[in-house]
């Protein structure tokens, strides 16, 4: 069954969580037939989803002039007007990279067209979405199917796109890797102002190997084909306690080698740190039965539940934004887990889009720093950071980070590639288990030394032969970023595809803050 979407006016998403899994499959939690909310084979309701045709395996779908096409020729002129020098960036309202960067009065690309879910195939289990199309919006229109992305970033506003081209994780990433590694193709707007299918194995592999984490630099995709798995209604989770982070990571080396734990499924894994002795993994068990589940959209405060509760049940829906409401914990930055100011804040306005805005506008007007100032303390200096450490050295990091940075809480996400592929521009290798480390905040600037604290960090997961997302600020130099980041195969596919330098190289982004 393929079946076409049109999103809600406005973006709007629906409470979903109440559609049985799909058919069995080697990369799917649990088996069954996709199905309806009444459990019939047709697409159930929440979203407005029509049916366009019956599926024929291995048949291509062609698409008639839509307004999906329309936006990509809006894109592709918009580009064409940017002055030549200019430096080209998108122009969208929101942003969930955490950079600094250099004004430019060049026009921004026109992506007003390329938001929205294209079509979904469930029996294929596959969906096409626009470049800008949201989690929140594919999350909206595969959960009544029974379907979901098979990672499904924290942050409702990440794109498709940018999880691609800037990476993504969630705590199904140690059974189904990171979000480009689930792309089937991808259309790119390069360089040379061209629109290119890429596939893993079409005349332009290349660049489809080496577009995860080139943020840009390479081309912007404007559609992207994904994989989707079954979901069920609910999420069961279990939260274990653990006093030593030795312990810890053993604990989740075992878990992501077996998916079990204490002889149960285990669909989802990821965990908190709050200090050396008290670290906690949850353990997500996909499941149709039903009973009362918890909201932390309301009064109550997800990352608090770890240590009040040792299980608990979800929406699936829920379960999929549990850290967005809060940031994970960041909202407490601005006063909103204060149960006074939590009760006045409004619910719609309790989410991650929110918070970044704020963000934003304190980096613009620089209040934080005034702030400082006014007391005679020095500036701040942002440490907003997610790495990926070995398993194995993992302990030794988290030990070295809580005695060297003063940032608390700390959120554990395991990740494995799904098989032998690797990817150009961030090498990891297969068939071994890494940790994502995630820690978001703060700390005071050292004079005369900025990004010091930073850079400490870079070094130090360098050691461990581990490797940083990009999404934040970055301090290495040329030589050493070179041979983490991709390096000469980097620099033939810029060659390829962005011959005349059009758009910054990724050193330049990353790095330099261009």
């Amino acid at each position: 069954m393929v079946v076409g979407y049109d999103p809600p006016p406005g973006g709007g998403t629906s409470r979903c969580g109440t559609s049985p899994g799909g058919r069995k499959g080697s990369q799917s939690p649990q088996g069954g037939t996709p199905r309806g909310r009444n459990g019939s084979e047709s697409p159930g309701g929440g979203t407005n989803v029509n049916i366009v045709s019956n599926s024929v395996p291995g048949a291509t779908i062609h698409e008639a002039a839509s307004p999906h096409q329309a936006g990509v020729q809006r894109l592709v002129r918009s580009y064409a007007a940017v002055p030549p020098g200019a430096t080209v960036r998108l122009a969208k309202k929101s942003s969930n990279l955490f950079r600094a960067r250099d004004a430019t009065a060049a026009p921004g690309l026109d992506v007003s067209g390329l938001t929205g879910v294209l079509r979904v195939d469930v029996h294929a289990r596959t969906a096409d979405v626009a470049g800008m199309c949201t989690y929140e919006d594919l999350v909206a229109a595969t959960l009544p199917l029974g379907l979901s992305p098979l990672v499904v970033p924290q942050l409702k506003t990440i794109t498709l796109g940018g999880a691609v081209t800037g990476l993504g994780i969630e705590s199904a990433s140690f059974r189904n890797g990171l979000p480009h590694e689930s792309v089937l193709e991808l259309d790119v707007l390069t360089g040379t102002g061209d629109i290119i299918t890429a596939t893993p194995d079409n005349e332009h592999a290349a660049l489809f190997s080496s577009f995860p984490n080139s943020y840009g630099t390479l081309g912007y995709a404007t559609r992207l084909r994904i994989e989707l798995e079954p979901v069920a209604p609910y999420v069961a989770l279990r939260h274990v306690r653990f006093h030593d982070l030795d312990e810890l990571t053993a604990t989740v080396a075992a878990v992501t080698a077996a998916r079990t734990f204490d002889g149960a499924r285990v669909d989802y894994l990821d965990g908190v740190v709050f200090s050396a002795a008290e670290s906690y993994l949850t353990m997500g068990m996909l499941t149709e039965e039903t009973g009362p589940t918890s909201d932390y959209t309301g009064q109550q405060i997800y990352y608090r539940s770890l240590r009040q509760r040792s299980t608990d049940r979800l929406s699936i829906g829920d379960y999929l934004w549990r850290w967005d409401t809060d940031w994970f914990w960041c909202s407490g930055a601005f006063g909103a887990q204060h149960p006074v100011i939590r009760r006045v804040w409004p619910k719609r306005l309790r989410r991650s889009s929110v918070y970044s805005k704020i963000i934003a506008m304190d980096a613009r007007y620089r209040v934080a720093d005034r702030i400082e100032e006014r007391h005679g303390r020095p500036p701040r200096e942002r440490v907003v950071q997610d790495v990926e450490v070995p398993v194995e050295r993992t302990a030794e990091f988290l030990r070295w980070f809580l005695a060297t940075v003063p940032i608390d809480p700390i959120w554990l996400c395991p990740v494995r590639l799904r098989g032998e592929r690797t990817w150009d521009l961030y090498p990891m290798t297969p068939d071994r288990t890494y940790v994502n480390v995630g820690f978001w905040s703060s700390v005071a600037q050292q004079p005369g030394q900025p990004g010091a604290t930073n850079r400490l960090i870079e070094q130090q997961v360098t050691a461990m032969d581990g490797h940083k997302s990009l999404y934040s600020d970055s301090y290495y130099p040329p030589e050493e970023f070179a041979a983490r980041y991709g390096g000469a195969r980097y620099d033939a596919v810029k060659a390829q595809y962005d011959p005349t330098s059009r758009l910054l190289d990724l050193y330049a982004k990353a790095v330099r803050k261009k």
